[in-house]
């Protein structure tokens, strides 16, 4: 799991049968501080988060493959699953 803040919403008229009905997100990897990790990169948005949320990200193929019961050979690698409220550390 990655703790990110999203950035935007992308718009694409041309996709990836498995994206259509998907909502695609830029999101900033972040530390417990708010401060940015990395680069940015794209999420399949699962939880209705908008821009500026902290999100939970997995990136992870087979969780990925379960949340979305889609089969084996999707091009979905990131996907928010969850709002943060809050970051104690």
């Amino acid at each position: 799991m990655r703790l990110c803040r999203v950035l935007g919403n992308v718009v694409a008229t041309v996709k990836h049968p498995v994206y259509i009905g998907q909502k695609l997100l830029i999101v900033q990897q972040v530390d417990g501080e708010g401060r940015d990790v990395g680069t940015s990169f794209l999420a399949v948005d699962t939880v209705q988060a908008g821009p500026g949320d902290q999100v939970l990200v997995m990136s992870e193929g087979n969780g990925v493959r379960q949340i979305l019961q889609i089969g084996d050979r999707v091009p979905i690698r990131s996907l928010i699953v969850g709002i943060v409220d809050r970051v104690d550390t």
